[in-house]
């Protein structure tokens, strides 16, 4: 249940809380996969930290709000509000088939599993399409744990992707973005708060070494995974 704020910059932000039930990991998943997405030149929302006196609680009517509110005091996440947009849809504007693969590429590499025709989580803004709302991606970071290995290989079933029927060729967006990963992975790492990230492993550099482990498995194993996706953008064209 996000809020739409203002926060003391005068900025309108739509305010992503740490309290809400998908806890503190959807957050890290919405900055690791955002700022990566910006850093490959994807349009995404500027994303904020944003810190919550949870006595805001105590003008709160609603008691569901109050008490998200009262648990959600710290470092929250922001994500700058974009007035006026509207759900996208490829039928309503195309995106082009370059922008279409990328995305689709995007999603494959982090398993967002939260990008279909159903529910894309995507914006129309001064004609723009704009990527929002990761915090189901990383899905591996939840079962995190003392010796925790990433996988060879990991599903992903792009079928009912939003971006599939209008996506160019995902093999040259992935020739094009795979060496543009790793360089920037620690900056954007590197922008996770500390107190959000796992202590299973032990310090925060640690929890940053397993997300990056996690992306090098990913790239490892692109050749099959960008294959799959190839394969099933064919079908569909």
């Amino acid at each position: 249940m996000p809020g739409l704020v203002e926060a003391d910059d005068l900025g309108m932000y739509v305010l992503k809380f740490r309290g809400a039930g998908q806890g503190l990991k959807a957050l890290v998943a919405e900055v690791v996969v955002g700022e990566l997405a910006r850093a490959l030149g994807l349009p995404v929302p500027e994303i904020v930290l944003v810190d919550l006196d949870p006595e805001l609680g105590r003008a709160e009517p609603d008691e569901e709000v109050q008490e998200l509110l009262r648990a959600s005091g710290g470092r929250n996440l922001g994500l700058d509000y974009l007035p006026g947009s509207f759900d996208f849809t490829p039928l309503v504007r195309d995106p082009g088939p370059e922008l279409a693969a990328q995305v689709l590429w995007l999603d494959a590499l982090v398993l967002n599993v939260d990008r279909s025709w159903r529910n894309p989580n995507l914006l129309l803004w001064h004609r723009d399409v704009w990527l929002i709302d990761h915090g189901a991606s990383l899905y591996f970071h939840h079962r995190f744990a003392q010796g925790w290995q990433p996988a060879q290989t990991y599903r992903f079933d792009a079928s009912d992707h939003v971006m599939l029927p209008v996506a160019g060729s995902v093999t040259e967006v992935d020739v094009a973005l795979t060496p543009k990963v790793l360089p920037v992975l620690d900056g954007v790492l590197d922008l996770v708060p500390d107190e959000w990230l796992d202590d299973v492993f032990g310090t925060p550099d640690q929890a940053r070494a397993a997300y990056r482990a996690y992306f090098e498995a990913r790239l490892a194993d692109a050749p099959r995974w960008v294959g799959e996706l190839e394969a099933a953008r064919v079908a569909r064209v």
